[in-house]
């Protein structure tokens, strides 16, 4: 028995189902960019470690400044690494699939799975300012090492990435608050 004429014309072309499911699977190309990047978050974790293990020898004999500014060159490392953790779990669970081994793991983060893009890009933002300071002010403990103009531009730069952050808050507050005036008017 074969379809009224009226169903078929609602039923999508072959065509076009072939062309939107390939545009869907193409999603599964960003896959090995994530792999890139849990190879660069192990990169960043020898990064840690070989900074601490050189700093080894001389933690006797350092000052005080050299110290501080080992503690702040590994927390750099670290929010770079939390920075790259963020963006993979994210990236992946937001664009390519859910990460299925993770959600029923007691250790799973909360916020994973429920940071939508415009979360991931606060997120981001405020990573990078954070690395931004902790640059800025291993730079300040350092202060004979740099031109003025150089410490001038440093602080714009970081004045620049705190702006885009704010900049970037401010925009999804006024979607945020468009949305709730659009959905009010529907009422």
């Amino acid at each position: 028995m074969s379809q009224p004429e009226n169903d078929r014309k609602d039923d999508p072309p072959f065509l076009e189902n072939g062309l939107e499911s390939l545009i869907y699977g193409s999603r599964w190309l960003m896959a090995p960019l994530y792999l890139g990047l849990a190879a660069a978050l192990a990169i960043l974790v020898i990064t840690f470690f070989r900074e601490l293990i050189t700093a080894i020898p001389g933690l006797y004999t350092m000052e005080e400044k050299q110290i501080i500014l080992l503690v702040l060159t590994l927390i750099d490392i670290s929010l770079a690494g939390n920075l790259v953790l963020i963006i993979l779990f994210s990236g992946y669970e937001n664009f390519v699939s859910k990460i299925e081994a993770a959600h029923n793991d007691r250790d799973r983060p909360e916020w994973m799975g429920t940071l939508d893009f415009s979360g991931l890009k606060i997120k981001l933002v405020a990573s990078i300012v954070a690395i931004s300071a902790i640059h800025l002010l291993k730079i300040f403990m350092n202060l004979e090492s740099y031109t003025p103009t150089n410490i001038q531009w440093y602080v714009i730069i970081h004045l620049t990435f705190v702006g885009s952050g704010i900049g970037f808050a401010l925009m999804d507050w006024i979607e945020e608050k468009s949305h709730k005036v659009a959905a009010s008017d529907k009422h």
